[in-house]
């Protein structure tokens, strides 16, 4: 309400729900979209409510990508990961987007439940699938994911939905986030891999008594000490980010 008067704010579905006519500025609006812009469409309800609104303008935007975003998504293909975006923002825009940091698909003019709805067929499909938003209306595809990933920067309710929070709002943590959660689990398997294997061989030569205590507790020892050690050697990982800088 401004002095008075009903005025709208919104999408092109907004304003055809509105039975708003788009027609004197459809021209311009698509030039816009075209060009990359994000467009929004004001209008005016008529007094009383009795006709529909009529259309006052339109205002075009833009953001600018992130300088490591294009980076980042290369990371991840070179990780064999496939690269979809969904967005709210209209086709023009999103598929130059889409051009500029090489990601495999992209899908425009979605609102937030059909963000979660593509979410859950990409699951259906037998894909597992990792989400990375920072606003309001990611949050039902952070929480119907596999794996949420927020962005520090981005709302508390993004945050709340996701499983994991990036410290900074840099999308190559993205990528290293996934990198470090691999070499991790890698980790685990290999020292559950060799405390299996001392505990094979040692438990069968003390059953028939061919391995002295001393020797067994030496070797269960070095057990313990090879599975830390083991595990402290994620300490040499660098992000790509650090190593690239």
């Amino acid at each position: 309400e401004v002095d008075g008067r009903a005025l709208r704010l919104g999408s092109r579905r907004l304003m055809e729900e509105d039975g708003v006519d788009l027609a004197p500025l459809a021209d311009r609006g698509e030039a816009l979209a075209r060009a990359g812009r994000t467009v929004s469409w004001i209008s005016e309800e008529e007094a009383g409510g009795t006709a529909p609104a009529r259309l006052l303008g339109l205002i075009a935007f833009g953001d600018a990508v992130k300088p490591s975003a294009a980076a980042s998504i290369a990371a991840l293909g070179r990780r064999g990961l496939r690269t979809v975006m969904l967005t709210g923002d209209n086709r023009g825009s999103a598929a130059r987007a889409a051009e500029a940091l090489g990601l495999d698909e992209v899908v425009a003019e979605l609102l937030p439940e059909d963000k979660a709805a593509a979410i859950l067929r990409l699951k259906a499909g037998g894909r597992r699938v990792a989400m990375v938003g920072d606003g309001v209306n990611d949050a039902p595809a952070l929480a119907a994911a596999d794996v949420g990933i927020a962005l520090s920067t981005g709302t508390d309710v993004a945050m709340h939905a996701a499983g994991i929070t990036l410290m900074r709002g840099d999308p190559m943590l993205v990528a290293d986030a996934i990198e470090i959660a691999r070499r991790t689990y890698a980790k685990i398997r290999q020292n559950l891999f060799w405390a299996l294997a001392y505990n094979v061989v040692g438990i069968p030569l003390a059953a028939f008594g061919l391995l002295s205590p001393v020797v067994a507790g030496a070797a269960m020892a070095f057990s313990s000490v090879s599975v830390v050690g083991n595990a402290l050697l994620l300490r040499r990982w660098r992000p790509a980010g650090e190593v690239q800088r």
